[in-house]
Protein backbone atom coordinates (compact mmCIF):
# COMPACT_ATOMS: atom_id res chain seq x y z
CA UNK A 1 0.00 0.00 0.00
CA UNK A 2 1.05 3.69 -0.54
CA UNK A 3 1.44 5.59 2.37
CA UNK A 4 -1.81 7.59 1.14
CA UNK A 5 -3.97 4.41 1.29
CA UNK A 6 -2.38 3.17 4.77
CA UNK A 7 -3.57 6.87 5.51
CA UNK A 8 -6.58 6.85 4.54
CA UNK A 9 -7.40 3.22 5.45
CA UNK A 10 -6.36 4.50 9.12
CA UNK A 11 -8.83 7.33 9.03
CA UNK A 12 -11.74 4.71 8.19
CA UNK A 13 -11.03 2.16 10.30
CA UNK A 14 -10.59 4.93 13.43
CA UNK A 15 -13.25 6.94 12.50
CA UNK A 16 -15.49 3.54 12.54
CA UNK A 17 -13.95 2.36 16.27
CA UNK A 18 -12.17 -0.09 14.95
CA UNK A 19 -8.84 1.04 16.37
CA UNK A 20 -8.08 -2.65 16.91
CA UNK A 21 -8.38 -3.52 13.23
CA UNK A 22 -6.41 -0.83 11.99
CA UNK A 23 -3.26 -2.12 14.23
CA UNK A 24 -3.55 -5.51 13.13
CA UNK A 25 -4.09 -4.54 8.96
CA UNK A 26 -1.48 -1.37 9.26
CA UNK A 27 1.00 -1.34 11.31
CA UNK A 28 4.25 -3.13 11.00
CA UNK A 29 5.25 -5.88 13.63
CA UNK A 30 8.69 -3.30 14.55
CA UNK A 31 6.33 -0.50 15.14
CA UNK A 32 7.45 2.32 17.99
CA UNK A 33 5.05 4.14 19.41
CA UNK A 34 5.53 7.43 21.52
CA UNK A 35 3.22 9.09 23.51
CA UNK A 36 3.34 12.78 24.88
CA UNK A 37 2.75 11.93 28.23
CA UNK A 38 3.91 9.11 29.86
CA UNK A 39 2.04 6.99 32.68
CA UNK A 40 3.08 6.68 36.47
CA UNK A 41 6.24 4.97 36.28
CA UNK A 42 5.96 4.18 32.52
CA UNK A 43 7.61 5.14 29.43
CA UNK A 44 6.35 7.06 26.61
CA UNK A 45 8.04 4.97 24.48
CA UNK A 46 6.30 1.63 23.13
CA UNK A 47 8.21 -0.69 20.89
CA UNK A 48 6.47 -4.12 18.72
CA UNK A 49 3.13 -4.92 17.92
CA UNK A 50 2.51 -6.60 21.35
CA UNK A 51 3.74 -3.45 23.04
CA UNK A 52 1.20 -1.30 21.17
CA UNK A 53 -1.55 -3.23 21.49
CA UNK A 54 -1.08 -3.24 25.32
CA UNK A 55 -1.32 0.21 25.33
CA UNK A 56 -4.39 0.39 22.82
CA UNK A 57 -5.92 -2.18 25.57
CA UNK A 58 -5.42 -0.03 28.12
CA UNK A 59 -6.24 2.54 27.57
CA UNK A 60 -9.74 1.53 25.78
CA UNK A 61 -10.33 -0.48 29.33
CA UNK A 62 -9.98 2.89 31.10
CA UNK A 63 -12.02 5.25 29.07
CA UNK A 64 -15.64 5.15 28.38
CA UNK A 65 -15.55 6.80 24.22
CA UNK A 66 -18.76 8.72 24.08
CA UNK A 67 -17.42 10.12 20.57
CA UNK A 68 -14.76 10.28 18.02
CA UNK A 69 -14.06 12.42 15.10
CA UNK A 70 -11.33 11.67 13.18
CA UNK A 71 -9.95 14.46 9.99
CA UNK A 72 -7.76 13.98 7.69
CA UNK A 73 -5.05 12.54 6.69
CA UNK A 74 -2.41 15.23 5.59
CA UNK A 75 0.53 13.05 3.50
CA UNK A 76 3.08 14.18 3.25
CA UNK A 77 5.92 11.62 1.36
CA UNK A 78 6.40 8.87 3.81
CA UNK A 79 4.76 10.85 6.74
CA UNK A 80 1.38 11.37 7.10
CA UNK A 81 -0.71 13.01 10.06
CA UNK A 82 -4.27 12.42 11.44
CA UNK A 83 -6.69 14.58 13.84
CA UNK A 84 -8.49 13.19 16.24
CA UNK A 85 -11.75 14.82 18.54
CA UNK A 86 -13.03 12.47 21.63
CA UNK A 87 -15.24 13.11 24.02
CA UNK A 88 -14.02 10.26 26.91
CA UNK A 89 -14.31 9.59 29.94
CA UNK A 90 -11.52 8.16 32.74
CA UNK A 91 -13.49 6.16 34.21
CA UNK A 92 -10.90 5.70 37.41
CA UNK A 93 -11.69 9.12 38.19
CA UNK A 94 -15.20 9.28 36.48
CA UNK A 95 -14.01 12.52 34.99
CA UNK A 96 -15.56 13.49 31.40
CA UNK A 97 -13.42 15.50 28.87
CA UNK A 98 -12.90 16.35 25.64
CA UNK A 99 -9.26 15.50 24.08
CA UNK A 100 -8.07 17.01 20.63
CA UNK A 101 -4.61 14.64 19.61
CA UNK A 102 -2.94 14.43 16.62
CA UNK A 103 -1.05 11.56 15.09
CA UNK A 104 1.95 11.91 13.29
CA UNK A 105 2.64 8.63 11.13
CA UNK A 106 5.62 6.89 8.97
CA UNK A 107 5.08 4.54 6.29
CA UNK A 108 7.57 1.91 5.19
CA UNK A 109 6.84 -0.67 2.79
CA UNK A 110 3.18 -0.50 2.83
CA UNK A 111 3.36 -1.00 7.18
CA UNK A 112 3.20 1.95 9.75
CA UNK A 113 6.23 2.22 11.31
CA UNK A 114 6.07 4.60 13.32
CA UNK A 115 3.77 6.91 15.72
CA UNK A 116 3.44 10.12 17.89
CA UNK A 117 0.38 11.91 19.36
CA UNK A 118 0.89 15.19 20.53
CA UNK A 119 -2.36 16.20 22.52
CA UNK A 120 -4.61 18.79 24.45
CA UNK A 121 -7.00 17.36 27.51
Amino acid sequence: MTTQEVADTLVKLCSEGKFREALEALYSPDIVSVEAGAPPGGSREAKGLAAVAAKGEWWVANHEIHSVKVEGPLVAGAHFSVAFKMDVTFKPESKRHLMEEIGMYKVASGKIVYEEFFYNM
